[in-house]
């Protein structure tokens, strides 16, 4: 099993940007100086449904939040993390068994035998970049 990532390129990420809907947000911090939670908040004022996944919380901005992806109701287009290296592992298996079709690692959030891992199981991955940065540069 080969552990190389295969970045996309910037045109295969705006195209995915136009297609996605409901984002479930892994790490979504409460705190509203946090990154994850400006974060999740653009996207929301983008139009994208946020899905706050975080342990210990009943909501984050105005939506229910959940435990992990396994208790998620519903499709998610998209699982963008905002967790340490080492957990992404973890969340790669429960993308897998829930046939997740997507996944972004936010900035500094490597782990590429992961990444490679999801990718082989056919989910779009983005590792190592902002989508909010990412949203503003490529679709204005």
């Amino acid at each position: 099993m080969s552990t190389i990532f295969h970045a996309p390129d910037l045109n295969e990420i705006r195209s995915f940007l136009d297609r996605i809907h409901r984002i479930a947000v892994v790490g979504l911090s409460p705190k509203s100086n946090r990154p994850s939670h400006r974060v999740a908040s653009a996207l929301q004022s983008y139009g994208y449904q946020v899905i706050p996944v975080r342990p210990g919380i009943e909501q984050v901005l105005g939506e229910k939040a959940y435990a992990n992806l396994l208790l998620v109701p519903g499709e998610i287009d998209l699982v963008n993390v905002f967790r340490a290296p080492q957990f992404v592992d973890s969340i790669v298996d429960d993308c897998i068994s829930l046939g997740i079709k997507a996944l972004w690692l936010q900035d500094g959030v490597i782990n590429e035998p992961a990444a490679a891992r999801a990718q082989q199981a056919g989910i779009f991955v983005v590792m190592d970049r902002c989508i909010y940065r990412d949203y503003n540069a490529l679709k204005k």
